[in-house]
């Protein structure tokens, strides 16, 4: 049986995006997008590591560099739904608590993104956890980057107040950039996907807020640096530009 805490890191990728259709397979330094943050996940030596998507492509890239990659619905509303299926169906016997939920466009993610996220998740008893940066001046005025709101406690992590588009709170000295990825508790996660949409979580159009106004408690850690996130073709060349060196 496994122990206690048990974790694991799902990535889930797929091929349909609005904005850069197909990027998971976009071609970055010599390989494929999505095998780029895999292999930064495995660096992290922490877990498994899986990618759960709905493209049989995108499997027969993982797993032809080793890795393992499970085939989930098309229809899937959201990332966090796609990563509960998926570890539904790699652990029906529910050994595993632990649920680290990197992203699929993040190929320079840093290996110490998931071990922070573990360490907060286990350090604070969460229901989830993510990550922030300090967000710069252009940064803070683009709605594009979301903002977190975080009281910051003496373990040196902090508690997620709010989440926005907007540059909040006014006044502050220092805004928080957040960072896209999530450590979830089992139960967190299977509850989450349970409930719908919240009004906050449809306004701002972000799902942290579903979490928040159901009365979760999402734990934050700092990084000094986001990695970059692919969005757009523009995203896209500068990665590679970046990557080629």
């Amino acid at each position: 049986m496994a122990k206690k805490n048990a974790k694991i890191i799902i990535i889930p990728a797929r091929m349909v995006a609005s904005r850069l259709p197909g990027k998971p397979l976009a071609e970055i330094a010599g390989k494929p997008m999505i095998q780029h943050v895999w292999e930064r996940a495995l660096d992290a030596d922490i877990a498994p590591v899986y990618v759960a998507t709905d493209d049989r492509g995108i499997v027969d890239i993982i797993t032809s560099a080793g890795g393992q990659a499970v085939m989930t619905r098309t229809d899937h509303p959201s990332g966090s739904d796609r990563v509960y299926e998926a570890v539904e169906l790699i652990d029906p016997d529910r050994h595993i608590d632990h649920i680290l939920n990197l992203q699929g466009d993040l190929p320079e993610l840093s290996p110490e993104i998931p071990a922070l996220l573990a360490d907060c998740l286990e350090t604070t008893g969460a229901d989830l956890a993510t990550l922030v940066t300090k967000a710069s001046t252009e940064e803070a005025n683009r709605p594009q980057v979301v903002k977190a709101v975080v009281s910051w406690q003496d373990s040196g992590f902090g508690n997620a107040l709010y989440f926005s588009r907007a540059a909040i709170p006014t006044g502050a000295e220092t805004l928080y950039h957040h960072i896209g990825v999530y450590g979830w508790t089992r139960a967190a996660l299977a509850r989450f996907v349970s409930l719908p949409p919240s009004p906050l979580e449809q306004a701002e159009k972000l799902e942290q807020l579903r979490a928040l106004e159901a009365g979760m408690h999402i734990a934050t850690g700092y990084i000094d640096i986001a990695p970059g996130g692919i969005d757009t073709a523009d995203d896209l060349e500068r990665a590679r530009q970046r990557m080629s060196k």
